[in-house]
């Protein structure tokens, strides 16, 4: 019986290693998987490489891991948002690595290492020091910047209803990167609100299918 159900969040992220790449879905604070996040702070995972929409806030998620120098790199599109306080400590002492990609090429780059594409070309970032020493070419008279596919070993991600195959529901702007996410990392853990019986979930509304998902596991309200 297929069940990807697990118990606890310590069962949710097992395997979860130090110098992993970690593609954490989510825009600002809706549907990031803050649980998840601050679940890896109960083991020693350090020196990670956080793919993200942008660095956190306050004292939660994403900024927990910064604020416990465990990040070695974070690749987002907006580092300066609102309470990103322990990004901005990291970054100007030196102890975290920034990437920085424009919104729609970073979607891009997780999707196409999702579906298995080798690489893109975008007018985006042509001539600003995005580009600098990267491969560009002319495509009808305009000039592309060439992007590579940006994969995770692992994906943690946040959905509002599961069943136990894995298929998953999300509620409004919580679905931002979850779905491309999920197809671009080798591990897909996923945290929800509520886990429902199967054919609960109407199929028109499965968003992202079981078979792209690894752990699903229940967080209550008031602690995600």
């Amino acid at each position: 019986m297929i069940g990807k159900q697990v118990s606890s969040l310590a069962e949710a992220i097992n395997g979860i290693h130090s110098g992993a790449t970690v593609l954490v879905g989510g825009f600002g604070d809706a549907g990031t998987p803050v649980a998840l996040l601050e679940a890896l702070l109960e083991d020693d995972i350090r020196e990670l490489t956080i793919v993200a929409n942008n660095a956190g806030s306050g004292n939660r998620g994403l900024e927990s891991l910064l604020r416990e120098d465990r990040v070695r790199k974070v690749i987002c599109s907006f580092p300066r948002s609102k309470g990103s306080v322990w990004f901005e400590r990291r970054y100007l002492a030196n102890e975290v690595e920034l990437e920085i990609v424009p919104q729609g090429t970073l979607t891009e780059r997780i999707r196409a290492a999702g579906a298995g594409i080798g690489g893109f070309f975008t007018s985006t970032g042509v001539g600003t020091e995005l580009a600098s020493g990267r491969e560009t070419r002319i495509i009808d008279g305009r000039e592309y910047l060439f992007e590579t596919p940006l994969f995770g070993d692992v994906a943690l991600i946040k959905a509002h209803r599961a069943d136990r195959w894995g298929n998953l529901a999300y509620h409004a702007s919580g679905r931002n990167y979850g779905p491309t996410m999920a197809a671009a990392a080798q591990l897909t853990v996923v945290q929800v609100d509520e886990i429902v019986p199967l054919g609960s979930i109407d199929p028109e509304n499965v968003v992202t299918p079981g078979v792209l998902i690894d752990r699903v596991v229940k967080v209550e309200a008031g602690k995600t």
